[in-house]
């Protein structure tokens, strides 16, 4: 493969479809900076006196690592001065951010989770920052919560960053997906995969397996066939991988299909899944479909969801189409 920048890569992007003005291209290069300067912090690890908790929580009660805060922080202060933005919502913070006055404003809202995988931190297993990128309601003044509060079919653009042995960064804004590998030596994101395409058809799956006493009965009956193998009603063995970071399991379901589920189930029914829709769920089902694969809650496809609040939680099934409706139409049974 002709070796192709980012930047390139979205310049040529524009004069063939006229999807990426210029202050969308220049949000990406910043978001795609700051994941520089993560992936850089994430590979010093204890050397940096990165690890470790940071003695907080955030809003959705979870501890927070000292990479978390860090993360968030590199992302803010990268993308507040920059001009293309109006505000962002980060899944660390219990508020939107404001652009501070002193800076201009764009017509665009960033959303992101800064450190996906927090639980991998310190066991140096793969992690990665999730991004979505929102258009701002005509004709808005001051920026309000209920500015982001747009279905996943709205979003211009949505990527994610995975820390692994390679940084690698994968990107859609709306004509396919394409994974840039960060060059070390030279500090710039180079293509090394281009229209990338999901397997219809897999036979692997993703899912938290400690969870299977509290799972309804849909997903129950879903796993109990993947699990019976060639013995079973779907007369094929499946393999189960998980990761525990949503980033390093989809990224892999990217590279060569399977289906990811993070269901709802019983052990809290006021929570409605444990995956937030604005910060990991739109995005990463944007990704998923523009690379044919399918993203529903179990019921609707994610990106018809109306949002009703910033932290708003989702159950997720999501990968190789015929999986995710198969599993989909047993919720419907």
């Amino acid at each position: 493969m002709k070796r192709i920048s980012l930047t390139q890569h979205l310049i040529e992007e524009q004069r063939l479809h006229n999807t990426i003005p210029a202050e969308l291209r220049l949000l990406i290069e910043v978001v795609s900076r700051a994941c520089k300067t993560i992936s850089h912090a994430v590979g010093k690890g204890a050397l940096g006196d990165v690890l470790g908790v940071a003695g907080s929580e955030n809003v959705q009660g979870e501890v927070q690592k000292k990479l978390d805060i860090m993360s968030n922080e590199m992302l803010l202060l990268a993308n507040e001065w920059g001009g293309h933005l109006a505000a962002m919502a980060s899944e660390e913070m219990e508020s939107f951010h404001p652009i501070p006055n002193r800076y201009p404003k764009g017509e665009y809202l960033l959303l992101f989770d800064p450190l996906d995988g927090s639980s991998n931190i310190d066991v140096n297993v793969t992690i990665g920052t999730i991004f979505s990128v929102l258009k701002a309601p005509e004709g808005m003044k001051e920026p309000t919560e209920q500015d982001f509060l747009q279905p996943g079919s709205k979003q211009v653009a949505a990527g994610y960053a995975v820390y692994g042995p390679q940084t690698m960064l994968v990107l859609t804004t709306g004509n396919g997906v394409n994974c840039f590998t960060l060059d070390r030596e030279m500090g710039s994101w180079v293509m090394t995969q281009r229209d990338i395409s999901i397997p219809e058809d897999t036979a692997e799956y993703a899912i938290n397996a400690s969870n299977a006493r509290h799972w309804y009965p849909p997903v129950s009956r879903y796993i109990s066939e993947l699990e019976a193998g060639v013995e079973g009603p779907r007369g094929k063995n499946f393999n189960m991988r998980w990761i525990a970071s949503m980033v390093a399991d989809v990224h892999r379901i990217l590279t060569r299909g399977g289906v990811f589920m993070y269901p709802a189930d019983a052990r809290d029914p006021s929570k409605p899944g444990k995956l937030r829709l604005m910060y990991e769920a739109n995005p990463m089902s944007m990704i998923i479909e523009q690379a044919g694969g399918a993203a529903t809650d179990g019921s609707t496809r994610i990106l018809d969801i109306q949002p009703t609040a910033l932290h708003q939680r989702v159950p997720v099934f999501l990968g190789s189409k015929n999986e995710v409706e198969r599993v989909t139409s047993y919720h419907a049974g």
